[in-house]
């Protein structure tokens, strides 16, 4: 089971130093407070025969999925990312979240820069 800290700053007072190499870490955390704020209930983990970041319910109790990525610049974490989105079967919303500028949408999958989503609403 993963934990979330409620403010990334302790990290780094926790264990001493500045932990850029787990910016992808950091980022998710930042998205799962972030659903939270917007008043989602989370869930993390497997579902099904995969492992997505986020399952959430919104206010009006519609499901929606989140992978959340610091970024998709090779063809192997393209793949990675976008592949347990892909083996979701339902029509409910899935969102890649990452900080690339370019974003590219492709079997449903809507691909979004994290920095804008968290802007939204």
């Amino acid at each position: 089971m993963q934990r979330f800290l409620v403010d990334v700053g302790l990290l780094n007072v926790l264990v001493g130093r500045e932990r850029t190499s787990d910016r992808g870490h950091i980022l998710e955390n930042i998205v799962y407070l972030e659903l939270l704020r917007r008043g989602y209930k989370v869930w993390t983990g497997r579902l099904r025969n995969t492992e997505v970041d986020f399952t959430t319910k919104n206010r009006n109790g519609e499901i929606e999925y989140y992978q959340v990525s610091w970024g998709i610049s090779n063809k192997e974490t393209e793949k990675r990312e976008f592949a347990p989105l892909e083996a979701i079967k339902d029509n409910y919303p899935k969102f890649l979240l990452t900080k690339d500028a370019f974003t590219q949408n492709r079997y449903g999958i809507i691909h979004k820069n994290v920095f804008e989503w968290l802007m939204e609403k």
